[in-house]
């Protein structure tokens, strides 16, 4: 009989779990440009989530102290890239709070208006491209020939298509050109007449669903913790939009038509949601400002302005509702043609710090998913 031999293996710590270490970007294809996420996993499940930022820094802040009032506006509409627009508005908004001007009639509807066509604009960016990060190549096509239509437009009436310049402190660049107004209001009404390919062919698909909802699901006192807003703040439940709240502009004469979209759940399909059906908002308070603008007697649309520009001694704080969420601009001036301090607090810059919240105990196939659902721009974030 031949003896037989027992042999005892130990496996040790490789029967236990080994967390690792995962950087997603700074140069990714799941990250909006160069944004690094540094994961913590346990197999499949992040545990710890870390935003890294400031790889797209350029110093804006510092760069307003060096321009005077007229010039910082170039650098002001380039951080959020998308709402170019509404980032030089807050600018001119809080210089003229400084001055204590008061803006024509016509440019402020004029400006209502931009805001809101931009506002479009930039949610027809995440309504397209944000199907396209779960695997969904179609709405994306659908989302660039609305934003043709609605840059075709912007770029008659300012000479630019993506950084407007249009705003002045006191008013705006220029008056309308002959005729543009019956274009714009073609281009809103081609543009909201084919808004459902988004409600049926995104919203209607069981797969985008699948991957949506219930997935990364954000709670209100998160929201107030990291100062989120916006959107995805009001897809929480957090029933806040500075547009009615604490109106600018002409805004305080739209509260009939403005609508505060909102929703419960703070998951990636509510913050979907919520984009889109602002979207139809935005596109009916543009035609109201549209209407009102046809009332009003021709007039100017800015205020002569002295050759040197000073803002008097003293400190303002300006915020706007801006696509992204609150955009603030905190201004203080030593009675000089240049800011002293120009701080801006941009919308972005918190809504992904929520991403320490959302992430841990998911997978890392929602991952993208929830990283999308946040609508930032990099730029906003590092400015």
């Amino acid at each position: 009989m031949t003896p037989t031999t027992e042999t005892m293996v130990g496996i040790g710590g490789a029967a236990e779990s080994t967390d690792m270490v995962l950087n997603i970007g700074p140069q990714h294809p799941s990250t909006h440009g160069v944004l690094r996420l540094r994961l913590v996993l346990d197999g499949e499940r992040i545990v710890r989530a870390e935003p890294v930022i400031g790889y797209m820094h350029r110093g804006a802040e510092k760069l307003f102290e060096a321009r005077d009032y007229r010039q910082i506006i170039v650098l002001a509409n380039r951080h959020d890239w998308l709402s170019a627009f509404s980032n030089e508005l807050g600018v001119v908004l809080a210089v003229e709070r400084m001055l204590g001007m008061e803006v024509p009639t016509r440019a402020v509807w004029t400006r209502t208006l931009l805001a809101e066509l931009n506002r479009v604009l930039n949610h027809l960016m995440f309504l397209g491209s944000y199907p396209l990060e779960l695997g969904g190549i179609t709405p994306v096509f659908y989302a660039f020939r609305e934003r043709e239509v609605l840059q075709n437009v912007m770029e008659e009436v300012s000479g630019g298509r993506m950084h407007y310049m249009f705003n002045r402190v006191g008013g705006l660049k220029e008056d309308l050109p002959a005729g543009w107004t019956a274009r714009a209001r073609g281009a809103v009404a081609a543009v909201r007449s084919r808004m459902d390919v988004f409600d049926d062919l995104v919203l209607g698909n069981e797969i985008f669903r699948g991957r949506t909802r219930g997935v990364g699901a954000l709670s209100p006192e998160a929201v107030h913790a990291y100062g989120v807003s916006g959107p995805i703040a009001r897809a929480s439940g957090v029933d806040f939009d500075l547009r009615r709240d604490e109106p600018y502009l002409a805004y305080g004469e739209l509260q009939d038509t403005l609508k505060v979209v909102t929703r419960t759940d703070g998951d990636c399909l509510a913050r979907f949601e919520c984009l889109l059906e602002q979207t139809h908002n935005a596109l009916d308070l543009a035609d109201a400002c549209l209407d009102r603008l046809a009332e009003l007697e021709p007039g100017p649309v800015n205020q002569r302005l002295p050759k040197v520009l000073k803002a008097p001694e003293g400190h303002t704080y300006a915020w706007t509702e801006n696509p992204l969420g609150i955009n603030g601009y905190y201004l203080v001036s030593k009675g000089e043609k240049t800011p002293y301090r120009l701080k801006l607090r941009s919308a972005s810059y918190n809504n992904i710090q929520a991403l320490t919240e959302l992430l841990p105990g998911t997978l890392v196939s929602d991952m993208v998913a929830i990283l999308g659902s946040l609508f930032f721009v990099v730029g906003d974030v590092d400015k």
